[in-house]
């Protein structure tokens, strides 16, 4: 009976094992990020997300576990032919998610080799499109092209490419070197246009200084012949006013008898004087027929005085 009784017990605490076995095995934790795709029989049946969730035991199970993050990955070395006809060798990173486990997993058998590859096909596509100048300056315009073509053929594929960065492009040596004289022979043009510039512009400031130093010479010495005739306008106004000053000075006095007799007295004096010089300068001397010549000269000047003074008077 005892023996009985133990082989009782033992059976219950094997299916209570096994219970809790099937139990355990139902309960799955699911990680952030993740997602658990289940399988029904072999075939699709729910995509489990992050957190707590329950299966059915020995009917589902767990078809395919995949990561929701970001993922980056290197897009090995290429070569890619430029529409010139230069051979580079480019490479890669690509970032890209799963948003779509269900398609991840049965849309194509390995998305990562997938994407890898139609990266590097799109790549040498846009590049083949493009001169080698080309291919160095519009790398966002690559990086665009390719995050475009692949996101419209992964569609079915349940992931989505963020962004593609080209590494490095490298041309062979031969166009490197022909690249760098051309650079070289661009920075001597560049430097010889600068230099003459300066001296253009240095030529153009000296004439432009000697140009204002003229002009600057020509007003002063306007200026100063405008000063220089102001100032003989205004001598020539004070000495005409200084001498209409000693002939109003002289008329006035002449208006009186000892100012008639001064006047005879100068007329006399000059006459003597002119007749003085004749006889200097001239070997022929002309004497008057009146032996009283001077004094006949200041009786007519005399006689002019009054005519003068009674016209004034009247």
């Amino acid at each position: 009976m005892e023996v009985f009784l133990s082989y009782i017990f033992t059976i219950e605490f094997a299916l209570l094992i096994l219970v809790i076995a099937t139990l355990k095995g139902g309960i799955k934790f699911v990680p952030q990020n993740r997602a658990y795709v289940i399988e029904r029989f072999g075939k699709y049946s729910r995509t489990l997300e992050s957190g707590l969730n329950f299966l059915v035991p020995f009917i589902e199970q767990i078809g395919a576990d995949r990561s929701l993050k970001e993922q980056a990955v290197d897009v090995p070395s290429q070569s890619a032919i430029t529409k010139d006809n230069i051979t580079l060798t480019v490479d890669g990173v690509l970032y890209f998610r799963v948003l779509d486990p269900m398609k991840a997993t049965y849309g194509v058998d390995d998305y990562n080799f997938a994407v890898t590859q139609l990266a590097q096909t799109t790549m040498r596509s846009e590049i083949g499109k493009m001169e080698l100048d080309k291919t160095f300056e519009e790398r966002d315009a690559i990086n665009a092209a390719i995050v475009s073509a692949i996101n419209e053929a992964a569609q079915t594929w349940g992931v989505q490419v963020l962004r593609y960065e080209i590494k490095d492009i490298m041309p062979p040596h031969s166009v490197m070197n022909a690249m760098e004289q051309q650079m070289k022979a661009e920075r001597e043009k560049r430097a010889t246009i600068l230099e003459s510039e300066g001296l253009k512009q240095s030529e153009i400031n000296r004439a432009e200084g000697e140009k204002q130093a003229k002009i600057l010479a020509a007003e002063a010495e306007k200026q100063e012949q405008v000063l220089n005739a102001e100032g003989e306008a205004s001598a020539i106004i004070k000495v005409a006013e200084a001498q209409a000053q000693a002939i109003e000075k002289i008329g006035e006095k002449a208006s009186t008898a000892e100012g008639q007799k001064a006047i005879e007295l100068d007329l006399a004096t000059k006459a003597i004087g002119a007749k003085e010089a004749i006889a200097k300068d001239s070997t022929v001397v002309l004497l008057p027929d009146g032996a009283t010549e001077a004094g006949s000269l200041v009786a007519q000047a005399t006689s002019i005085l009054n005519v003068m003074n009674s016209a004034k008077g009247s």
